[in-house]
């Protein structure tokens, strides 16, 4: 593999940013155990192993057969850094040792887009990418660099994803992608030492959530720590007011920009954000520092200090379990989580996903989207940890922490009643580019949080000219 994940640089862009509006109620117990209600768990059904062994690379029958590859050769490409990168490594390690085949990882950069386009101008595109956006699905498969997935990967798609989960990665009556990590992004992660030194517990709602961060402040701790370097936390925020404020149905149409930005309620959900991005005395380096910080340190400042806390709170997905990692804090005892507060009637559900796609049409890129879509890739970087499946068939005692666990436990049970993020389902230009579109226009927001209106006819003005309309 000559190396190929060497390095353990930090993740500092973007993840998938999606929102799945699920039928699914989040609540948080002690011991950070998320409580769902409604939620199955996968019985990890599936093909039986025909006579392979090792499946997942943990002794157990594999669930899929692949063909023998050898001396063929895969390259693959994904924003993932880090332990992100490590972690998919293991899964492509099991993917060579079973085919034979020689896989070779290239990181895309923040820009997957921009790097996928680039290379498919200069005639040398990857075999498989893995997208952050659902949009850029439609986009990719419009230009015809996209491949459709043969009938084994489209057998294992079937099997064992929902409908909902099957129609991301479908356009047009044609199966493109498989969803093979996803999260849930409607999470505030917490130190507790902060939390009880203020005298302060989980807020449930948005008010409250405010009144609490006040108190830390009071405490003597910076209250909130916001990533706003990677403009994508950004989005993230904008959309878990809004969805929760707004409603589905109106967040439905924005998404798909059936209404304008300079809508009264995108107004609504600015102001309502802005009460947080207004206080500098409630974000941790104030305006300037937050607009510095990226994604990780975010993450990794509000779990260290020790018994002198950097930042009290920072919202981010479940992910942010492997930036905690990176501290001294351990999830369930110095770090917690809570529902992100509702602004509205309900607290908002929010969850991502990174989808792969083909883009050369190979028997060992079909065979890599095969596995991929299968329980035994699934198990393998679920039992590294720091990953949810959507895959519906695995077995939830994979995810070898309790949390994550039911995390993955409210992702399967949502079924097919979710959606996705409106950033991840407009076009690259608006939704996924970093210094333009969306992001920017959330950054200028957050370096100017009382600019609402002006901030809404920049994010019209870049919406309308990425949607043609």
């Amino acid at each position: 593999m000559g190396g190929r994940f060497g390095g353990r640089g930090e993740r500092a862009a973007a993840q998938g940013r999606g929102v799945g509006r699920a039928a699914v109620a989040v609540g948080v117990a002690a011991g950070l155990v998320l409580v769902v209600g409604a939620c199955g768990a996968g019985g990890g059904g599936g093909d039986e192993g025909r006579g392979e062994t090792g499946g997942g690379g943990r002794g157990t029958a594999p669930t899929v057969r692949l063909p023998q590859l050898s001396g063929q050769k895969v390259q693959v490409t994904a924003v993932w850094t880090g332990e992100e990168r490590e972690n998919f490594g293991k899964v492509l390690d099991e993917f060579e040792r079973r085919t034979g085949a020689e896989v070779d990882f290239v990181p895309s950069g923040d820009d997957m887009a921009g790097f996928v386009g680039s290379k498919i101008a200069g005639g040398g595109p990857p075999d498989v990418a893995m997208l952050q956006q659902a949009g850029v699905i439609r986009e990719f498969a419009d230009k015809g660099w996209l491949k459709p997935l043969g009938k084994d990967a489209k057998e294992q798609l079937g099997k064992n994803y929902s409908e909902g989960w099957q129609g991301l990665g479908r356009y047009k009556g044609t199966e493109y992608g498989v969803f093979f990590k996803a999260s849930n992004k409607s999470l505030v992660w917490y130190n507790t030492k902060a939390f009880e030194d203020a005298g302060v517990g989980e807020p449930k709602t948005w008010k409250e959530f405010m009144r609490a961060a006040e108190t830390v402040a009071e405490s003597g701790v910076e209250p909130v720590s916001v990533g706003g370097a990677d403009g994508w936390t950004l989005t993230d925020w904008f959309e878990n007011v809004y969805l929760s404020q707004a409603g589905p149905e109106m967040y439905d149409r924005l998404a798909r920009h059936e209404i304008k930005w300079t809508d009264g309620s995108v107004g609504r959900a600015l102001t309502t954000l802005g009460e947080l991005f207004g206080r500098a005395d409630l974000l941790a380096g104030g305006n300037a520092g937050a607009l510095q910080t990226d994604f990780p340190t975010s993450v990794t400042r509000t779990f260290s200090g020790g018994d002198e806390p950097a930042a009290a709170m920072v919202s981010s997905a479940d992910f942010a379990a492997a930036n905690i990692a990176q501290t001294r804090a351990r999830v369930g005892v110095e770090a917690k989580v809570f529902p992100f507060p509702a602004v509205g009637a309900e607290s908002p559900v929010v969850t991502s996903g990174d989808v792969a796609v083909i883009l050369q049409d190979n028997e060992a890129a079909q065979a890599l989207l095969t596995f991929l879509a299968s329980t035994d890739a699934a198990k393998i970087w679920a039992q590294a940890g720091g990953f949810i499946s959507p895959n519906k068939e695995l077995d939830q005692a994979a995810y070898t922490d309790g949390v994550m666990r039911e995390i993955a436990r409210a992702l399967v049970g949502a079924g097919d009643d979710l959606r996705f993020d409106m950033s991840d389902q407009a076009p690259a230009s608006f939704g996924g580019k970093p210094g333009q579109g969306e992001l920017k226009g959330l950054q200028d927001f957050l370096k100017n949080p009382k600019d609402i209106a002006r901030t809404q006819e920049r994010l019209e003005r870049d919406a309308a000219r990425a949607f043609g309309r």
